[in-house]
């Protein structure tokens, strides 16, 4: 089993991980609403969950009712 002949410093291990970079995330606009969300995810806008521009979930019928 191979095992290292000298310990790695932290500056030369941290030269090593330099090219592990965050991404931007991509960010899309609603044709419905105008909202700018992350992409396949669903979003809330004035109380009703949208998904691909449709209503999933709306609060404010919810909150009349009650």
């Amino acid at each position: 089993m191979a095992h290292p002949k000298r310990k790695t410093s932290k500056t030369r291990r941290d030269k090593r991980r330099t090219h592990y970079k965050a991404s931007m995330p991509t960010i899309a606009k609603d044709s419905v609403t105008g909202e700018m969300h992350l992409f396949h995810r669903a979003h809330w806008h004035e109380g009703k969950l949208y998904y691909k521009g449709q209503v999933l979930i709306d609060k404010t019928e919810e909150e009349t009712a009650a």
